[in-house]
């Protein structure tokens, strides 16, 4: 349905190191596969998950509920814009995180973290509990979703629309992550309706997102459907946004620089390899 970018060698090279000046990019220790119990879902992981699943029903429901039979087009629309923006805000936001910040960055640090962790053992997602995978977004979800629907219903006379927006798209963003971990599971071990929608572009493929996890990591950020990747990657939209950021502040992307070990995937016979490429 969608066509990818086979190979992302679609980026100028770097500007040349800057002088002294320029602030050092944070140094990573190379992560270790994870223990069997932190893959595992907790309690708390549950109730967090339950919650965020509960604010975007609430979301849904409300929008089916003030839907009239004669305008339902209008929140089926909103919807698959929702769907298809909350692709594109999962690229930017994967962008950022790869790129920029460390461990110790306030709020962001410990995503930042995982994310190089996932670099060096990425089948390792594919292990996960599902609430463990999803917990931290649907977190976010049950926090700013209730208020959200709270202003539409008070302050929009016809909120079908925009309920189904929200609900949509915060329903997506959660879910990134179970679209991501399916990205890396062998297709063989897929639910026969997951790889249907793979196969139509609907839910973004491990073929697709399999460029990401090559040199030089900089392309295919995508993780819902991954619509927005071929488009991103072919006009260098990415690139761009690094230049302004190098150029405004001096900080290179990680991408720029060749991948040190806290990047690079471990295979089976290092150390701490899960045996497991892409």
């Amino acid at each position: 349905m969608y066509t990818m970018t086979p190979r992302c060698q679609l980026r100028a090279p770097p500007p040349p190191r800057a002088a002294t000046t320029t602030p050092p990019a944070p140094s990573f220790t190379t992560p270790s596969r994870a223990d069997p119990d932190e893959l595992r879902s907790t309690w708390q992981h549950r109730a967090w998950t339950l919650a965020g699943a509960t604010a975007v029903l609430s979301s849904v429901t409300t929008s089916a509920t003030t839907t009239s039979p004669t305008s339902i087009a209008e929140p089926l629309a909103a919807s698959l814009l929702a769907y298809t923006l909350a692709d594109l805000a999962t690229g930017v936001y994967h962008w950022l995180i790869d790129n920029y910040g460390s461990p110790t960055t306030p709020l962001l640090g410990p995503q930042i973290a995982a994310f190089q962790g996932h670099h060096a053992h990425p089948s390792t997602i594919t292990r996960r509990d599902f609430s463990n995978n999803l917990h931290s977004l649907a977190r976010a979800v049950a926090f700013l979703l209730p208020p959200i629907d709270a202003a539409l219903a008070a302050f929009t006379p016809d909120a079908a629309s925009a309920h189904a927006f929200v609900g949509v798209f915060a329903a997506s963003v959660a879910m990134s992550q179970q679209f991501h971990a399916w990205a890396h599971e062998n297709p063989r071990r897929l639910p026969a309706g997951v790889a249907a929608l793979q196969r139509a572009g609907v839910l973004v493929s491990r073929a697709a997102h399999a460029a990401h996890h090559r040199e030089p990591y900089d392309c295919n950020y995508c993780i819902v459907s991954g619509v927005w990747n071929p488009v991103l990657d072919r006009y260098r939209v990415f690139l761009a946004l690094e230049m302004v950021v190098f150029f405004r502040t001096g900080v290179r992307p990680r991408s720029w620089d060749q991948p040190d070990a806290a990047w690079t995937e471990v295979h089976a016979g290092d150390a701490d390899g899960d045996g497991e490429s892409e």
